[in-house]
């Protein structure tokens, strides 16, 4: 006689395969003591993937992400990438030009810093993004375009609060994180 505790329902298994957090940071500009402090409240929330919109400005501020399953994106402060490029290939991340996208969770998920104003706008009106997340302007902020959720997760520079974000990828539930340190 099968054993039914332990069979999985196909919902189940489906809702444990969508079940993960992505943790979304941005203009992070060598900060290397709030990333530090972003990345403890992203872990202690159960974050398994990040993101970073841009402006990490150097390879020290990269090497925090260490252990991480990480995504970069270029920022205009971003002045050496051939640094980060090796700082990222150091830490196992990946680094991409000034746009980055994935599927996750049946998801699709694009990422930019948005100082190129003409390609931000273009992803955005696209139709094409479950998400679009994105930095530059270091204020958090969210809003609908059609069907892509849009979203600064803020800055850990040059604001008063300094914020960050987790996307729950099996409810859709998106929560800003305020950063002390």
């Amino acid at each position: 006689m099968p054993d039914y505790d332990s069979l999985q329902h196909p919902a189940v298994l489906r809702k444990a395969e969508n079940a993960m957090k992505l943790g979304i940071i941005s203009d992070t500009h060598d900060r290397v003591e709030r990333v530090a402090a972003a990345l403890a409240l992203l872990r202690e929330r159960g974050v398994e993937r990040l993101i970073h919109c841009g402006d990490v400005t150097g390879p020290d501020t990269v090497a925090a992400f260490v252990g991480w399953n990480v995504e970069f994106v270029l920022g205009n402060c971003d002045w050496n990438p051939t640094s980060l490029e090796k700082a990222v290939k150091q830490i196992g991340g990946t680094l991409h030009d000034r746009f980055g996208n994935l599927e996750l969770c049946d998801r699709k998920i694009a990422w930019i810093h948005s100082d190129n104003a003409v390609l931000f706008r273009a992803l955005e009106n696209a139709d094409h993004y479950d998400y679009l997340f994105y930095g530059h302007t270091h204020e958090a902020e969210q809003h609908r375009t059609n069907k892509t959720l849009i979203c600064n997760p803020g800055a850990l520079q040059r604001v008063k609060v300094p914020t960050c974000a987790v996307l729950d990828l099996a409810t859709d539930e998106l929560e800003m994180v305020t950063v002390v340190g």
